[in-house]
């Protein structure tokens, strides 16, 4: 009964020693942080997390880890590539050009809604996120009607968006 007890003590310890030495992205009323990052080799990017739930007003600072990329944090929208738009109507788009390692993009995000974003050389590998600013209404994602004549998304790219509902559940989703 006691090494089981004590396997218990040592696997919760070890499991809440994990968490705790995680960095949280998401800050009270803080910067929430998320990181580019790349396999050594190149053939895997990612943004990490890959979803977030934030405040209106909060402040989101992508930081680029990947050694061996530079890599951009583009909103989906029409101005930006013939992109269809994935951020709020109201929202500004913004790019932040490219971020060669070590460097950040921040950006301040007031209006409410889903925001999806990517990276502009690596779309095609997947490389996308989303943002929830505070309550969104039920149809703050539905792109349906983001314009025929725009360039269409990837299919990896579309497959990469976490859910909107599974973000405002856990505030935080993490690459898989």
């Amino acid at each position: 009964m006691i090494a089981t007890r004590r396997q218990a003590l040592q696997a919760g310890g070890g499991l809440l020693a994990a968490v705790l030495l995680r960095p949280s992205p998401v800050l009270a009323a803080g910067t929430v942080e998320i990181v580019m990052q790349g396999t050594p080799d190149g053939s895997q990017v990612w943004f990490d997390p890959i979803g977030i739930l934030v405040q209106p007003g909060q402040t989101i600072r992508w930081t680029n880890r990947d050694l061996g990329n530079s890599h951009t944090v583009t909103s989906y929208h029409p101005s930006l590539f013939d992109r269809p738009r994935r951020i709020p109507e109201a929202a500004t788009p913004w790019d932040s050009d490219y971020l060669l390692p070590d460097e950040s993009f921040s950006l301040t995000l007031s209006v409410p809604g889903v925001y999806d974003y990517y990276c502009v050389p690596h779309e095609h590998a997947g490389m996308v996120g989303r943002v929830v600013v505070g309550t969104p209404s039920a149809s703050a994602a539905d792109y349906a009607n983001a314009g025929a004549a725009l360039t269409e998304l990837p299919q990896v790219a579309l497959a990469g968006f976490p859910d909107v509902a599974a973000i405002i559940a856990a505030a935080v989703v993490h690459r898989e």
